[in-house]
This record gives C-alpha cells, sequence and structure tokens, in this order.
C-alpha cells in the first residue's frame, strides 16, 4: 500500500506549531485536579469516581496511545496531529455538558486526542529537527509542563470569574482551538518522504522481545504513574490538610512550572553526552524528598515540597528524550513511543486510582503515600538503566 505519511519540515513555524500543540496536552488533566473537590460536590460523587476521573487519562493514553503509528501510517502524520487536536477540543468541550458519566465520556475523548498527539510528535522532533532534538524536546516538554502548570493555577481563577467549574473548564477549548488551526495552517510535508511511522529504516523485528524496550517503557510508566497521582490528587491532599483550594491550585502550578526550566536546561545537556542516567537519578531522589515530606507533614513546608516533587516530575523531559535517543530511526522512534507511552500509561492508570481507593479504605493518606514512595523508588532504578547509551 502506498504510505500517505510525509516528513514534515523542520521550520521555526513547525516549531511553533509543535509548542502550542503541546501548551494543550495537560490543561485537560491538571484543570480538573484543581477543582476536583467541587466537580464531586456538584456531581454527588464519590471518592471512587473521582478515582476513575484521575485514572483515566492514563488508560485512555495507553489504549488510544498504542494505535498512534497505525493511524498516522493511513493518513499522515500531518492529519493524525490534527485529528488529535480536533479529539482535544471536542471532548473539553463535551465533558462539561452534563453529570458524571458525561464528565467522563467527554475526559475520554479529550485524552484519546492528547494521547495520539503524545506518541506523534516526538517523531515529528526526531525526523524534523534531527540535528536539533534536544533544543526541540526541551522546548516540546517545556510547553508541556507550562500548559499543566496553566492548567491548575489559572483553573480557579477561571471557576471564580465565570461562575463555576463547567465555564471555568470548558474554556480551555479555546486555546486547543487555536492550536488546532495553527496546526492546520504551517504543517507541511517534503514531497516524496516516508515519515518514521511508516519508514521502510525502520529495523522491523518486534519491540517486544528488546529488554531495553521495556527498561524505557517501565521508566515511563512510572514516572508517569507519579505524575497521574499528583495532579489528579495533591490539590485535595493540601486541602485536607488546611491549604486553601486557590493556593493549592498554585501549588499544583509550581510543581508544573518547574519543570519548564529544567525541560529547557536539562535533555539539551543530557542529550550531548553518552549517558542521562545520573540526571535521571538526581531528579527522581528530588521527588523522593518531596513525596516524603507531604506524606509527613504537608502543612509544614507545602512550598518547599511542591518545588521537590516538581523537580522529581521534570523527569519526564529525560523520559521523552530517552525515547528518542535509544532508538536508531524515525520507524523505530515511533514503534518506541508508541509501546513505551501504550504500556506504560496502563501501568500509570492503575496509580491514581488504587491510591483513591487505599483513601477510601483507610480513611488516610498515609497508605497511599508509601505505595507512592515505593514507586518513585522503582522509577529511580529503571530510569537509570533507561538512560544508558544505546539502542532498541
Amino acid at each position: 500500500m502506498k504510505q500517505t505519511s510525509r516528513v514534515l519540515v523542520g521550520s521555526g513555524l513547525l516549531g511553533v506549531a509543535v509548542v502550542l500543540a503541546a501548551l494543550n496536552l495537560r490543561p485537560a488533566v491538571t484543570s480538573a485536579g484543581s477543582v476536583l473537590d467541587e466537580m464531586r460536590e456538584s456531581l454527588g460523587a464519590t471518592s471512587t469516581w473521582a478515582g476513575a476521573l484521575t485514572t483515566m487519562p492514563g488508560l485512555c493514553f495507553a489504549l488510544a496511545g498504542s494505535t498512534a503509528p497505525w493511524v498516522a501510517k493511513r493518513i499522515g502524520i500531518a492529519g493524525a496531529v490534527g485529528a488529535a487536536l480536533t479529539l482535544l477540543t471536542a471532548g473539553l468541550v463535551l465533558r462539561v455538558l452534563d453529570g458524571q458519566l458525561v464528565v467522563l465520556g467527554g475526559t475520554l475523548v479529550a485524552t484519546a486526542g492528547i494521547a495520539l498527539a503524545n506518541v506523534l510528535i516526538p517523531v515529528v522532533v526526531k525526523e524534523s529537527f534531527a540535528t536539533r532534538i534536544g533544543l526541540v524536546t526541551g522546548l516540546y516538554t517545556g510547553a508541556l509542563q507550562a500548559g499543566g502548570a496553566l492548567g491548575s493555577a489559572a483553573t480557579p481563577q477561571l471557576d471564580s470569574a465565570f461562575g463555576g467549574w463547567r465555564p471555568g473548564l470548558g474554556s480551555w477549548a479555546v486555546l486547543s482551538g487555536l492550536a488546532l488551526v495553527v496546526w492546520l495552517l504551517v504543517a507541511r510535508s517534503r514531497p516524496g518522504e516516508s515519515s518514521g511511522a511508516a519508514s521502510p529504516r525502520s529495523t522491523g523485528r518486534s519491540l517486544l522481545r528488546s529488554p531495553l524496550a521495556w527498561i524505557v517503557t517501565a521508566f515511563f510508566g512510572l514516572q508517569a504513574c507519579l505524575a497521574y497521582i499528583v495532579m489528579g490528587w495533591l490539590p485535595e491532599v493540601f486541602i485536607d490538610a488546611g491549604v486553601s483550594r486557590g493556593d493549592a491550585g498554585l501549588l499544583l502550578g509550581l510543581i508544573s512550572i518547574l519543570g519548564l526550566p529544567v525541560s529547557l536546561l536539562v535533555p539539551p545537556l543530557a542529550a550531548r553526552g553518552g549517558s542521562q542516567s545520573w540526571w535521571i537519578v538526581g531528579l527522581a531522589a528530588c521527588g523522593f524528598a518531596g513525596v516524603l515530606g507531604v506524606m509527613v507533614a504537608p502543612a509544614a513546608a507545602p512550598v518547599v515540597w511542591a518545588v521537590l516533587i516538581g523537580l522529581g516530575m521534570s523527569v519526564f523531559s529525560l523520559a521523552l528524550t530517552t525515547i528518542t535517543l535509544r532508538a536508531r530511526t524515525g520507524g523505530d522512534t515511533a514503534r518506541l513511543s508508541g509501546m513505551a507511552q501504550g504500556f506504560g500509561y496502563l501501568m500509570a492508570a492503575v496509580g491514581p486510582f488504587l491510591f483513591g481507593v487505599l483513601h477510601d479504605l483507610t480513611g488516610a493518606w498515609t497508605v497511599p503515600f508509601a505505595l507512592l514512595l515505593v514507586t518513585v523508588l522503582v522509577q529511580m532504578v529503571f530510569g537509570f538503566l533507561a538512560g544508558r547509551p544505546r539502542y532498541v
């Protein structure tokens, strides 16, 4: 079959479109976390429902993300990213229209769009910006972190300004709609070149038989598990400890925004060296210290704990960097990205749900946070192994 996918021209305008798309790939998640208690009260929902809502992004990223290489092969990578942004925008509107099931359904649609973009944008970076992988990956992950910070910090203010969580959450569809328009205007292909999603330069062997691919997948999944527990539950933990809703949202915003300077500085430096292992260990150690602080005394020094957790979560930029650096070709990048994000997010999806269930069963936060500490330690081990210089 003739491949419809093409390598996109790595222009400055495409770089802007990539950054703007990335800016929209986290507010759908972090915005809900910052008003989760209000949503539960308005909808009459339980902690288990909240756990399902916070679990859904990871689960959807796993299931929908695994289809991304197939979608790009059928309609081209430009069309696939455009379809992803369309789903995201539609889901953001849908999830504020009705009750508990509609909120879950809209979240499912929005996160399906995010899942496709999560897998495909690293392929765009690998093939369209091959000589600037570290720089563009840093800009991309920095925009992801900035979007997450905006979602958590601005949504409580939007809630107050527009008179409720529904218009506050729904307003994020405007930004994703803008990203869709810009992407459709600037994404252009080089004639006659196949993209990584369907490239004949792929090694062709199954990555399911590659130990390194599974190591990268485990690392990605464990850091995602930490991130989605934090984004979904940390504001409620702080509120339960006596922090105001607005301050709790700002703390989650601080956690997200700290990833911006780290994402801009660390991936280019780490990509220049042979190994990224010690960068990963150092950031994970900060995350461990922050989680321990919240577990022991959440209200004692919430800003300090937020800074440490933010540094720990910024290892996400190195998780994406390892995906591009552990693959030789664009085709292998697409397959490794699909595997790592597919199985990795499936692994991560268990975390927020289990966190909520443990809180319901124990009536406290100690046991859920003990699970989180173990997650960070195991992530550190797999991250160290994933950062060593070799190829799948």
